[in-house]
């Protein structure tokens, strides 16, 4: 039954009476680049395929890709409550203020905003993948197999996500090599075949021997195919367009989530929440580990995998100094979910800066 029309039910009931009958449950996505650029939306849309596998005919799916923050996110998603959308999914993090807008108009139906942090209505939930847990893994391996001491990486808006995931590779990579250093290019931009190539090139031609992304298309993967070079991928398993260069990547496993989601909805169960999934909850994932990482680094990167999906280490765990030297973490002390999403400054060893 349609998060809607339980509610319905609900108020009649409390008269009429009336009779409840099972209908067809609408779940819309709101996308911020296209289901084929293989990263980032392409794991969602996957996610909503695996929806209609698992509930068939009991559910209906829509989506619209490369909807663009603000006035074209709030229509999207009003036409979507409008043709009786029960529960609507929008996938990137600057749809925030769009999402709460729509859903104070529409208290009947659902809202998830994935990365998201504003909640201002009943109706609208919050879900996040602990991403940076799977930068420290790779960081691990960078540190590890870099020749040049010279990691190059490729970020999107300089969002808390974003920095977030840059300093867990950094401190992981610099905790097994020290002289390692991190150059850092944004493209401001989630997904951008050309401007992505062009960073990676500009970090090659600086001297990075391995390239990481925070950002959706294959093309920094192919650059550095055709330099010679390692390189990981992201959100889904990239080896195919790099063979010789991919070493692994973070894979978002988005379907479980999804499908417990609208199970709620379709049962009337569903409510408001706040998640933050990680390795433990397979919400984070890895592409299998190329055969060119060796055999005791691909072992440290399984064993620091199973430690933070028991609990038994945190990727920011102290000592931990700002940028500029000041400390931030004591010996020990593990950060606060609160402190990692509103983090707006690099540790201490990255010698870039962070746009305004």
């Amino acid at each position: 039954m349609s998060f809607k029309k339980l509610l319905t039910a609900g108020v009649l009931g409390a008269t009429l009476a009336a009779p409840v009958f099972a209908d067809t449950t609408k779940v819309g996505f709101v996308y911020i680049g296209p289901v084929g650029d293989h990263g980032w939306t392409y794991t969602h849309d996957l996610a909503r395929i695996a929806l209609e596998e698992e509930f068939g005919d009991a559910i209906e799916t829509s989506y619209v890709e490369n909807v663009a923050y603000g006035a074209d996110a709030e229509r999207v998603m009003t036409q979507m409550a409008l043709s009786g959308t029960d529960l609507i999914f929008a996938t990137s993090f600057g749809y925030g203020p769009d999402m709460n807008t729509v859903a104070a108009r529409f208290p009947n139906v659902a809202f998830e905003h994935a990365t998201g942090y504003i909640q201002e209505t009943d109706n609208v939930s919050l879900y996040n993948a602990r991403f940076y847990e799977g930068r420290a893994v790779i960081g691990h391996i960078a540190g590890k197999m870099t020749q040049t001491n010279k990691v190059g990486y490729i970020a999107s808006f300089p969002i808390p996500e974003v920095i977030m995931g840059i300093n867990s590779a950094y401190l992981h990579a610099k905790a097994v090599n020290p002289d390692v250093e991190f150059n850092v290019v944004w493209a401001y931009s989630w997904y951008d075949p050309a401007q992505e190539a062009a960073a990676a090139e500009a970090l090659i031609e600086q001297g990075a021997d391995i390239i990481m992304q925070h950002t959706d298309s294959t093309a920094p993967l192919t650059v550095a195919q055709d330099a010679g070079i390692f390189a990981f991928g992201q959100a889904s398993d990239m080896s195919a367009f790099a063979p010789q260069s991919h070493l692994t990547g973070i894979l978002d496993v988005w379907a479980p989530y999804y499908i417990e989601r609208v199970q709620a909805v379709i049962d009337g169960t569903w409510e408001a929440g706040d998640v933050w999934h990680g390795i433990v909850d397979g919400m984070v994932g890895f592409a299998p580990f190329s055969d060119t990482i060796p055999e005791d680094v691909r072992a440290e990167a399984e064993d620091m995998i199973a430690a933070i999906a028991a609990g038994e280490y945190h990727p920011f765990t102290g000592p931990i100094n700002k940028q500029d030297g000041t400390p931030w973490l004591a010996d020990g002390e593990v950060a606060s979910d609160g402190d990692l999403l509103t983090m707006d400054f690099y540790v201490e060893g990255i010698t870039s800066d962070i746009p305004n």
